[in-house]
């Protein structure tokens, strides 16, 4: 069966041309995913490619939605979430540690282990259990600061605050 050109008359008698009638149906029967459709299906597999990458030791840098992935030449990995400045390890000296991500169809919980700041150009990492202070110096912080400025350009500030779920309530003892 021949292609039909866009501008032709629709297949379908309906007396329109092809690109007013049925073409649009078909495209939105191959509509893209929504971007958080779209983040709820790689970001597992965002942290396995820059495992991956921590495994060969080789330093990359990747942006998906708001979380910053970055490796180093050492083997270190580290996932960075931009609104609320939490990030997680991934991988050390070589080797992919545990992803603490759970994902179902409606909500993706990590278990931070560290907030960040990137103070005097250097990334400072606290740790939420013993609030010890950290720099990592093999941080790439200038493409940190860049993705930062980036994300928090790209996104509303209203949409920035339904990235996380409200905390639940704690109700006084009685």
């Amino acid at each position: 069966m021949p292609k039909i050109g866009r501008n032709e008359k629709c297949p379908c008698r309906s007396g329109k041309k092809f690109k007013h009638c049925c073409a649009l149906k078909e495209q939105q029967a191959t509509r893209q995913p929504s971007p958080q459709q779209q983040l709820k299906l790689t970001l597992t597999d965002g942290v396995k490619e820059i495992q991956a990458d921590a495994v060969n030791k080789k330093p990359v840098c990747r942006e998906l939605g708001v979380f910053f992935f970055y490796s180093t030449a050492r083997g270190d990995a580290w996932v960075l979430e931009v609104t609320d400045c939490d990030c997680v390890q991934v991988a050390k000296d070589g080797a992919a540690l545990e992803v603490p991500i759970e994902e179902d169809s409606e909500t993706i919980e990590i278990n931070w282990s560290h907030m960040f700041a990137v103070p005097n150009k250097q990334l400072q990492i606290t740790g939420y259990a013993d609030k010890s202070v950290e720099i990592l110096a093999d941080a790439p912080t200038r493409e940190l600061s860049a993705a930062m400025r980036r994300i928090r350009k790209r996104f509303s500030s209203d949409q920035l605050k339904k990235v996380h779920l409200p905390l639940p309530e704690q109700t006084p003892a009685a």
